[in-house]
This record gives C-alpha cells, sequence and structure tokens, in this order.
C-alpha cells in the first residue's frame, strides 16, 4: 500500500490521482505505459509532462480539465493562445453566451464599417478592440462548453459523438 503525501503544494497532477482515491501504484496499474515512479516524477515536477501524458491523464482519470490546465499553464503556444476553462453549470454557459450574442449583434454594423476597407484606423480602435473582446467572451464560452460536454462524457451522462 502507497504511502500518504503530506507535500502541502502538490501539483494539479497529484490532486486529481489523490481526489480520485489513487495511490501512484494504483495509479500506474490504470494508466497504459505509466509506472509509480513515472507519476512521482512528473507530480513532482521532476520531469517535464508530455501533452501524450496529459491525454492519458485526462482520460484515464476522467478528468477533462486536466487537458485546459496544461494548455493554459505548460504550453508555450496554448499560454498566449488558449482560454482559461472553467467547469460550469450548463444554463450559466448558456447565459453567458447569448449575452455576449447579443452584445456582438448589437456591434454588428459597427464592425463592418471599422473592416470594410481592410484597416483598422486609429479612430477606429476602441470600437474594434471592444468588438474583440466581445469576441473573446463568445470563445471562451464554446471552450466552457466543450468542457462540460467532456465531462459529461467522462461522467457516462453523455454519449461520445460518433
Amino acid at each position: 500500500m502507497g504511502r500518504r503525501s503530506t507535500k502541502e503544494n502538490k501539483s494539479i497532477w497529484q490532486t486529481t490521482r489523490e481526489g480520485l482515491g489513487l495511490t501512484r501504484e494504483k495509479a500506474g496499474e490504470l494508466i497504459p505505459g505509466f509506472s509509480p515512479e513515472r507519476i512521482e516524477k512528473i507530480e513532482n515536477g521532476r520531469t517535464q509532462i508530455q501533452p501524450e501524458d496529459v491525454m492519458l491523464m485526462a482520460e484515464y482519470y476522467k478528468a477533462p480539465a486536466l487537458r485546459n490546465h496544461y494548455c493554459v499553464n505548460e504550453c508555450p503556444i496554448g499560454q498566449v493562445h488558449a482560454f482559461r476553462t472553467e467547469s460550469k453549470e450548463l444554463a450559466q454557459i448558456a447565459v453567458e453566451t447569448l449575452n455576449s450574442l447579443n452584445r456582438l449583434s448589437k456591434s454588428r454594423d459597427r464592425l463592418l464599417e471599422i473592416v470594410e476597407d481592410g484597416e483598422v484606423q486609429a479612430d477606429e480602435y476602441a470600437d474594434f478592440a471592444e468588438i474583440k473582446s466581445t469576441l473573446d467572451r463568445i470563445a471562451l464560452s464554446v471552450s466552457n462548453l466543450q468542457l462540460w460536454c467532456d465531462e459529461q462524457i467522462a461522467a457516462g451522462n453523455l454519449k461520445k459523438p460518433e
């Protein structure tokens, strides 16, 4: 039987495993190609976690949020381009999405005026930045919806689309 960790600043990899009640030994048996030693090195940051490791851990721990955590915190490209998703209720995601779509609808004509000449002029920049912010909120809502779907699939509440 494995020892219980007393470390204070645990990584998300460790807290997720422990939240499932798994020892490193049991996790090593669960995840193909993983050993308790490899899990310990990943959890303690002694080896850099690889995207394929994240995919396996997210799948076998049934924790799809691990993928977003990796993209936002570990991947240099994701640190610039990925949205930090949150687990939310479907109703909240829908309300946030519809509010953002309503804001965009109100800005549609202004966006057309701005992009008509193919350039954003200095006097248009503030309006354009606000419209981009609204588009970013829509993209975040889509990411949150994807996470919600992935969590529901992992929990067995939805079937994965074919």
